[in-house]
């Protein structure tokens, strides 16, 4: 391979799409760049309290424009663009949008531009509650099981709920809706200049955890099983898909109108695209039965086996196996946190109440040095709260958390539960409540760790990737003594953008295996937090407290949770 061979990684995360410009050879950073979508930081399109979150196709597009020629500028342009060999994407999940025939997104037509209902409906949304409850008791009805692969429970951030929702919710999409694709598989329609919603290449990765498809049933679950639930599905999935592909497979080839707006060339191979979990996971350098962690906004934790050795296992309450989806030839399993991150995001939201709505109003200071005040304490918020968090004597009588704060993504999903903190007295401040939080979270990741051990899949170890393992040494230390176990924190930081140009420089024929691409392109660990044994017991006590809060709370939901609970127990 020659040294002036260059690949592009792009994470679509949350808040912001990052691009990496990597050297094929060794895995080198050459650029980065990020980009904020600015549509979604001014709030437009969501409505947090009745859970819906949606984000402009417009917000995605700009973003990806802006930081490849960001990138390609910060690298010394044209010579290393003209090198370029390979570009692939890795997006959030679900997070599908209704497309016209030609597979254009509706929100990008006129008449259709400011209608959430025609944008990606962000994993995040939970608006399609009730349709996710409908799919889970619908198939009980049928002789094959369609839920098999994804853990026994369909969820509301999936593929199917959401479409479900819109379809009945607006009868203008609902009209105009010709197909429903993925975010990470519409990015590399795009840029291949693609205008037939049919020709879309549909990932393995989206396909397989959210959208009901496996080998078993060669496709998705028949139209029978869509149409009887509500006849707004007949007929869809003969414009979905019934092939899928995994992500060391091209999507094709830039288009000329992509190459040129870009200023790369048109011979750069675009490949399929995938979740960033999944792609992460392989940036992180992901071995069999060790579980990488994506921990930022939410978690989404990935584990992979041997698809010879997950013949006849089932996992149940997760988010789906399915051979494929992170590396061809193994059987990729997901599970994950809908609230980590934001959880701690919410309570720095929420003891910045007087920042935002008084400060701004002082009468003592004038409003630029007001905003400049509340910007540097918001920024040192989080980081005094884990000092002074970590400084707490601790004991089984401490402030307890659940973490379901956007709802539970697994085990065993449901997304009408919610967060709580008990044990509060009057001596109860902001680091004892944070304190108790971060731990809640630690124990949601226990949780998902014994789901595995307990349905008979090893976990041998923990591999820390994002935001929050790389910038909170206080939560991934919590997090090692919860678990009991090494946590290893992938020294890269864009880890996502970095598997996703480990899958660009497979697809462009630099390697011609993932496991080759991770080997040369890895990074290795530059921290490993090891648990302090003398936690051990208090830590198992905790757990057990956590655990029947939970049980308590979903109690007091039951008659908006009665359905879960029946399918779980």
């Amino acid at each position: 391979m020659n040294n002036d061979q260059f690949v592009i990684g792009v994470d679509y995360g949350s808040d912001s799409v990052r691009s990496v410009l990597i050297n094929a050879l060794n895995g080198q950073e050459i650029a980065s760049s990020v980009f904020n979508y600015p549509r979604w930081r001014d709030g437009l399109y969501c409505n947090a309290a009745e859970n819906q979150f949606r984000q402009h196709p417009l917000d995605y597009i700009e973003g990806l424009e802006f930081t490849i020629k960001d990138c390609l500028k910060k690298a010394g342009g044209s010579n290393i663009a003209n090198a370029v060999k390979g570009l692939s994407v890795d997006t959030t999940g679900s997070s599908p949008v209704a497309v016209d025939a030609s597979g254009k997104p509706l929100a990008l037509r006129p008449d259709f531009e400011n209608n959430p209902n025609a944008m990606f409906i962000l994993w995040k949304d939970h608006t399609a509650v009730n349709e996710a409850a409908q799919i889970n008791e619908h198939a009980t009805k049928f002789e094959t099981n369609y839920l098999k692969y994804v853990g026994g429970i369909y969820s509301s951030e999936w593929f199917w709920a959401k479409l479900l929702h819109i379809l009945r919710a607006d009868e203008q999409v609902r009209n105009a809706c010709y197909s429903w694709v993925e975010h990470c598989d519409w990015i590399p329609f795009l840029l291949t200049g693609g205008d037939d919603a049919n020709q879309i290449r549909r990932g393995r990765c989206s396909a397989g955890h959210k959208a009901l498809w496996a080998e078993e049933f060669g496709g998705l679950p028949p139209d029978e099983f869509f149409s009887s639930l509500d006849p707004v599905l007949k007929g869809f999935t003969s414009r979905l898909f019934t092939e899928t592909y995994t992500s060391d497979k091209k999507a094709g080839y830039l288009s000329k109108e992509w190459a040129q707006r870009l200023g790369l060339t048109e011979e750069v191979a675009v490949g399929v695209g995938a979740f960033d979990a999944h792609m992460g996971a392989v940036g992180g350098q992901i071995e069999p039965y060790h579980l990488s962690k994506v921990m930022g906004t939410s978690t989404c934790d990935i584990l992979v086996a041997p698809t010879a050795e997950m013949r006849g296992k089932l996992v149940k309450g997760i988010c789906g196996q399915v051979n494929g989806s992170v590396i061809p030839g193994m059987t990729g399993l997901e599970a994950g946190q809908s609230a980590f991150g934001d959880t701690y995001a919410w309570f720095k939201n929420m003891i910045s109440w007087p920042l935002d709505n008084l400060l701004t109003n002082s009468s003592l200071i004038d409003a630029q040095t007001a905003q400049a005040l509340k910007n540097e304490i918001r920024d040192r918020i989080i980081p005094e709260l884990s000092r002074q968090a970590q400084l707490l004597p601790f004991d089984e009588e401490s402030e307890l958390a659940v973490d379901w704060f956007n709802g539970r993504r697994t085990p065993d999903a449901d997304q009408t539960l919610k967060g709580a903190i008990t044990g509060l007295s009057l001596g109860s401040d902001a680091p004892k409540i944070f304190r108790s939080l971060a731990e809640a979270t630690c124990f949601g990741a226990k949780s998902i760790v014994d789901r595995f051990i307990t349905e008979g899949i090893p976990v041998k170890g923990i591999i820390g990737i994002g935001g929050v393992a790389k910038k909170s040494p206080f939560i991934m230390q919590m997090m090692a003594d919860v678990l009991g176990m090494p946590i290893r924190i992938h020294q890269f930081e864009h880890t996502c953008a970095l598997g996703a140009a480990m899958f660009a420089a497979v697809v462009a024929d630099i390697y011609p295996t993932v496991e080759d691409a991770m080997v040369a392109m890895g990074k290795g660990f530059d921290v490993e937090y090891q648990p302090n044994k003398q936690l051990s017991e208090t830590y198992t006590k905790r757990f057990v407290q956590y655990k029947s809060l939970g049980n308590f709370i979903e109690l007091q939901l039951k008659p908006q949770s009665l359905l879960y609970n029946k399918l779980i127990s």
